[in-house]
């Protein structure tokens, strides 16, 4: 899941990630350390008591998944890009792309098929 955020506050990321997450099948989330996921409590509250894990600093290999899906962000949204210019469905097409794409730490399958538990059929 993708989406923007009005503002690289606090405020602004937990209500993006509240609209994002309810009622989506999440076991916990993962952020990076910065300051905008200072009110992560109230998306944990918010979202029935979803976790969140908080790696220790300087140590990115315990969010490798987050690491590896950042680097294919960055494909399409260049570090330093604003991306309120971009639309959401432009987005949304991008991040579709992502979740077709096997991923060796899911046996090859896609994010896709793992979330929805549904086999595809690409070859």
């Amino acid at each position: 899941m993708c989406g923007k955020a009005d503002k690289k506050n606090a405020q602004a990321v937990s209500r993006a990630m509240i609209d994002l997450l309810l009622g989506a099948k999440a076991l916990s989330v993962t952020p990076d350390r910065g300051k905008e996921f200072a009110r992560h409590t109230d998306v944990t509250e918010y979202l029935d008591g979803l976790p969140f894990y908080f790696p220790q600093p300087y140590q990115p290999w315990q969010r490798g998944s987050n690491e590896n899906t950042n680097g294919l962000l960055r494909e399409y949204f260049p570090k330093g890009k604003d991306i309120t210019e971009i639309p959401d469905d432009y987005i949304q097409r991008k991040v579709a792309m992502m979740n077709l794409r096997p991923r060796k730490c899911l046996n090859y399958r896609t994010p896709y098929e793992v979330h929805f538990e549904k086999v595809l059929h690409l070859a």
